[in-house]
């Protein structure tokens, strides 16, 4: 009997597809962004057993409708900020994340929105194609040398390290989480506090994920504890800055730009006053979709979700309710 997996969006990797199909799942898409009714009815109408999440909510209406028969919940990606990780915990449902499976392709597109900002390409594209030659009196920005900030050392920020040490740029980071040894591998100093990391961010790259206590923790106070003349780069969750304070200080000058693919409301809204802006350079989301990188999270998703249908263990860092489970043995490696 096939089991049905809905996958809330485009299509999967067709690797992925072949690996659930030969394990007997049926899978159903749905449109983009789908409202949480029609989800309801799917979930509750194909008795589905798990929940590929790409976009869109996935709230406790959605998971109870689901029960009993809904097993695991695989975020195509990381953020898990669309999924109520402490409902679906309380009816020991396991939400799986691909850890890792992205990161090259989300460091590539930190490091490509941090130049195209800092280089002016987008309006000196536009003036040009428009009849300008803005070659007098123009004055550009040399990034090596310069200190680039990490907020969060997971692995998305160690490939942006990575990549960022070839530019010449100093690197600095803030992780009360990470181990001593993640900076010491990439060559980052590790700052203290926030305040300190801050104090440094010619350039300030976000890597954290959205939390109750991160949401905001780009606002109009951390903002001035920057230099002024800085940049800011977001590649994790649009919710970490608060937009408001963000389009503030950089109409005042005192942040220069902002590389942004992420919105605390997505899609954001067709008169987002972001898209005014020439020192905001804006992508939708698409940081980590890349051939390569898509194939690895959607291979990643199916994988897990085939191992927690066959009663298989998983590696703690992957399964990021766990902690919040009173069945956590029965889902975890503990202690991998």
């Amino acid at each position: 009997m096939e089991k049905t997996i809905i996958v809330t969006g485009p299509d999967l990797a067709s690797s992925a597809v072949e690996m659930l199909n030969k394990k007997g799942f049926k899978l159903v898409h749905t449109a983009p962004y789908s409202e949480e009714k029609e989800l309801i009815d799917l979930v509750k109408n194909t008795q589905a057993v798990g929940i590929i999440s790409r976009m869109g909510k996935i709230t406790p209406a959605i998971i109870d409708a689901g029960l009993p028969h809904l097993k695991v919940i695989a975020k195509h990606g990381v953020g898990v900020d669309n999924i109520d990780i402490q409902a679906a915990a309380e009816r020991s449902i396991p939400v799986v994340v691909a850890s890792g499976a992205n990161s090259v392709s989300v460091a590539e597109h930190t490091i490509a929105l941090m130049l195209t900002v800092i280089k002016q390409i987008q309006p000196l594209d536009k003036g040009l194609r428009s009849g300008l030659w803005e070659k007098p009196g123009f004055s550009g920005y040399e990034v090596a040398t310069k200190c680039l900030s990490l907020l969060g050392m997971g692995s998305i920020a160690q490939e942006t390290a990575r990549i960022a040490k070839g530019l010449g740029l100093s690197l600095f980071g803030y992780d009360p989480y990470a181990d001593e040894s993640v900076f010491e591998k990439f060559g980052v100093e590790r700052c203290a506090t926030l305040d300190e990391l801050l104090s440094k961010s010619n350039i300030l790259s976000l890597h954290s994920p959205l939390t109750p206590e991160t949401r905001h923790i780009i606002n109009k106070d951390t903002i001035h504890k920057m230099p002024s003349g800085s940049f800011i780069v977001n590649t994790a969750r649009g919710g970490l800055i608060d937009e408001e304070a963000l389009l503030e200080a950089i109409q005042s000058g005192y942040l220069a730009g902002a590389g942004l693919d992420t919105f605390s409301v997505e899609p954001p809204s067709p008169d987002h006053p972001f898209f005014q802006e020439r020192n905001i350079v804006v992508t939708p989301h698409i940081a980590g979709v890349t051939n390569e990188g898509s194939t690895r999270v959607s291979e990643s998703a199916a994988q897990d979700i085939i191992s927690i249908i066959a009663d298989e263990k998983l590696p703690t860092y992957r399964v990021v309710n766990h902690k919040l489970m009173t069945s956590a043995d029965k889902f975890v490696k503990i202690g991998e």
